[in-house]
Formats: C-alpha cells, sequence, structure tokens
C-alpha cells in the first residue's frame, strides 16, 4: 500500500522568501520517504529595510503580496495538504511585521508564524542531520541567515547546547553588526567547544551551498579550512559587478556570499575545525519533518 501527499514549508528569511513542495511517500513496511517536489526562491531580502529603518517598506511589502499571492496558487495548484509558513529574524524585528502577516493572511490565505531565534534553530535540527553525521565525532552546527545566524553543538548523535546570534549577510551587509556582538560569539564557541579534542563545523544556508557545489566536491565529502579561507580571499579582489559576470553568481548572491563565509570561517576558527561539511539542508526542509512528526502546528488549508 502506497500512499503520497504533499506538505508545503515557506522560510520568510531576512535575505529570501523561499517555498518548498515536499512528497510524503509512505509503504508499508518501508520508511518514510521525504522528496523534493518543488523549490521556488525570491530575493525580497526584508532586512535590507528592518535593520535600518526598523520597518517593511512599501515597495518590499507589495513584493511579499506577490510573492505569497504566487505562492497560494502553486500550493493549491500541487494539491498540498498540510502547511507552515514561517518568519524569522527580519519580520520579527520589524514594527509592522505582524501587521504584514494580518495582510498576507487577510489576501492569501497564508498564515504565516513569526518564530523567535531558539525554535529556529529546534526546526532546523528536525532535518535529516541525523544521516549525515558520525555518531562518533563532535560538530558545531552553523546556520548562516540574513538576519540572525544559529549554532548547535552535537556531540555522539546528541544537541548538548544551541544559541541563536544576531550576526546575518543583511546585517553585516548594512554594517549594523557591533562589535560585542562578535566578541560574545567567539566566547560562546570557545566555552562551548573547547572540552572536545576534535571537532568538524557542518554548514548550511545558500551561500555555503553555493561555495561547495563551485568546488566540484562530491557529496558527503568536506570542504578544508584553508579552501574556504582561499576562496574568501578570491571574492574579495572581485568588484561586486565582477562577481556576476565573471564568477557567475546571481545578483542577491554575490553581496551577501562574503558575509556569510566569513562566519563560516569565524565558526571554524574559534571551535578550532578543519574541515566544513555541507548536507544541504536548511529551515524548510526542517519544517517539513517538522509537520509529519506533528512537532509544529501546520494548517491544512488556506483560509
Amino acid at each position: 500500500m502506497l500512499t503520497i501527499q504533499k506538505y508545503a514549508a515557506i522560510d520568510i528569511g531576512s535575505n529570501a522568501v523561499r517555498l518548498l513542495i515536499s512528497n510524503i511517500i509512505e509503504e508499508k513496511g518501508k520508511p518514510v520517504r521525504f522528496k523534493k517536489s518543488s523549490l521556488v526562491r525570491v530575493p525580497v531580502r526584508l532586512g535590507a529595510d528592518v535593520f535600518i529603518k526598523e520597518k517593511i517598506s512599501k515597495n518590499n511589502k507589495e513584493r511579499m503580496l506577490k510573492t505569497m499571492q504566487a505562492f497560494s496558487l502553486l500550493m493549491q495548484t500541487h494539491n498540498v495538504v498540510r502547511y507552515k509558513a514561517c518568519a524569522t529574524s527580519a519580520m520579527r524585528e520589524a514594527k509592522n511585521g505582524k501587521q504584514i502577516a494580518d495582510l498576507v493572511l487577510e489576501e492569501t490565505g497564508i498564515k504565516i508564524d513569526i518564530i523567535g531565534g531558539e525554535e529556529e534553530a529546534a526546526i532546523i535540527a528536525a532535518t535529516d542531520l541525523q544521516s549525515y553525521i558520525d555518531e562518533n565525532k563532535t560538530y558545531l552546527y552553523v546556520d548562516v541567515g540574513g538576519g540572525s545566524t544559529e549554532f548547535s553543538v552535537i556531540d555522539k548523535g546528541e544537541k548538548i547546547s544551541s544559541k541563536s546570534f544576531k550576526i546575518g549577510t543583511v546585517r553585516l551587509l548594512n554594517d549594523v553588526v557591533k562589535k560585542e556582538a562578535w566578541q560574545e560569539l567567539e566566547e560562546w564557541i570557545k566555552t562551548e567547544t573547547s572540552r572536545f579534542e576534535k571537532i568538524d563545523v557542518i554548514g548550511s544556508g545558500g551561500n555555503i551551498n553555493k561555495i561547495f557545489k563551485i568546488s566540484g566536491k562530491s557529496l558527503g565529502k568536506p570542504l578544508s579550512y584553508f579552501y574556504l579561507t582561499s576562496y574568501y580571499n578570491t571574492l574579495q579582489t572581485y568588484s561586486y559587478e565582477e562577481r556576476i559576470s565573471q564568477l557567475d553568481l546571481n545578483q542577491d548572491r554575490a553581496d551577501v556570499i562574503i558575509p556569510a563565509t566569513r562566519i563560516y570561517l569565524s565558526a571554524m576558527k574559534w571551535s578550532g575545525a578543519k574541515d566544513i561539511y555541507v548536507p544541504k539542508i536548511g529551515l524548510a526542509d526542517g519544517i517539513i519533518k517538522s509537520i509529519y512528526n506533528d512537532t509544529v502546528k501546520s494548517h491544512t488549508k488556506l483560509k
């Protein structure tokens, strides 16, 4: 007996808004399978407004509304039976964040849940991470976003500590991350990882995924600290326009990739990690798994 249902996850980040639609395949006597059916990414960049002016601009409000209208139609045509939309750092901090979430519900039927950093880290932890890690090793998991970065220490397959820091790519681009935030992060990483003899980093987020793809490494193989440092230095020798024309980066990736790499390198340096693994998972994947496992509240239809 085979049953297939479609679930959807909407990740409303500070840099981009994503819709992931997955097939949930259940077959008697076999473990459930989660197969990606469709992934759409729209670079709305809400954080560019919020981290400077503390509110989402009229232009981005309109873009957000149009994006969610499109996502609503896509979910309907895909016959999605359950979904969850999570908004993170930018909408969490925007003075008009709740107002826009209410407008989206009224205009598109999509209910947006504005979640905190710790809840975001917990949802990400619900991904297929276990299938990528060696239970005999210790890892520092680093999920870099536009507004914040979530860190978790995983030892012998168990998460033993985690924390969210307001250090993200869009914040760094707009020069709104204070020196004290970096110092707090450095202290936290060193304190939480110093007891372990050896640690590796697991990186997630669109920028590290892109770097991994460019590296040509096969899935499961890590990037070295040396490689990442070399690529970081190379990126800085190119102008923003050259990163688009010569390095073939999308325009909404060509600027944030440098601060993102800085965050990963800092995490590796302060934890003493020599390698970073890139399993290509993130918040949207975690939302799908959390919906299936009923560990988060989801919605069965567009209102």
